[in-house]
């Protein structure tokens, strides 16, 4: 939920940016393509357009202080990325010293953001866009794996970053598909009961689900990391521990078949009659 709350504030302010950056090249903006992407319809189509339409008239101090909230956004969500891969990976925390890597990161994550707006853009014909999912896989592997060693100070090497970007752009691929047929009725729900307030609900439902899929893929990825350590050093449980891991499995299991049986054939009290 942190990283979902954190993205929240970075990612919107960054999707108006690249709208304007690719201004130029496109002629749909932040809110038109996540309307058209998701299929949205209705007051939910409405409270988008309204939450990502930039303002008008702005002043150079208005302008300025959204630049600075900008970057302080985004700088709090690569700080929150940053714990992820130091807890995972067990690394010791950087904090604040690590804010040269953090900036770094974040102009990255704009261009990142561009390409990705952009081939939605151009190859999200269609009611799942598929040919945009596959050409925004290998981008977003690409993308994770880079933000893993330059957040992590280059502490942990590429070849270990390989699963984690892998297992995460497939789920993120998932996760736009079910999207597509879920997102609609989640905004038309929030936001009639809510208001335009209800958009940004269910974005950090949404959020949500994507930081999850990132937080299990990371935990996965280390996973395998270890197992592949474990091979290529050649070391292995004995027999004997792995058939005492799996009778201690077994007899749980059991346990808890039999605590079942017994509490579904007790009698059900029944309540006295006034």
């Amino acid at each position: 939920m942190a990283l979902a709350s954190s993205a929240l504030t970075a990612l919107v302010p960054l999707a108006i940016l690249s709208g304007a950056v690719l201004s130029n090249l496109v002629h749909d903006d932040a809110a038109e393509r996540i309307v058209k992407r998701y299929g949205l319809t209705g007051e939910g189509a409405k409270a988008v357009n309204s939450l990502f339409a930039p303002a008008e008239d702005t002043s150079a101090g208005a302008g300025i202080f959204g630049f600075v909230f900008l970057t302080i956004s985004v700088l709090s969500f690569a700080r929150a990325s940053q714990r992820l891969f130091e807890q995972t990976w067990e690394l010791k925390p950087l904090s604040v010293r690590n804010t040269r890597n953090g900036l770094w990161w974040i102009l990255t994550l704009v261009g990142y953001t561009v390409l990705t707006g952009w081939l939605s853009a151009v190859f999200g014909e269609g009611k799942l866009g598929l040919v945009a999912l596959v050409c925004q896989i290998p981008v977003n592997a690409a993308f994770l794996v880079w933000s893993g060693r330059v957040l992590s100070a280059k502490r942990i090497v590429w070849r270990d970053l390989f699963p984690f970007g892998v297992t995460a752009a497939v789920l993120m691929a998932a996760w736009s598909v079910g999207a597509t047929v879920y997102l609609p009725r989640l905004f038309n729900s929030s936001v009639s009961r809510y208001g335009v307030v209800g958009a940004v609900f269910a974005m950090i439902s949404a959020l949500f689900a994507v930081m999850l899929a990132l937080v299990a893929s990371a935990a996965l990825g280390r996973e395998v990391r270890d197992e592949l350590s474990r091979i290529r050093e050649g070391r292995r449980p004995s027999d004997n521990e792995v058939r005492r891991q799996w009778d201690s499995v077994v007899e749980q299991a059991r346990s808890r078949w039999r605590t079942a049986r017994t509490q579904a054939a007790r009698p059900q009290l029944k309540k006295p009659d006034h």
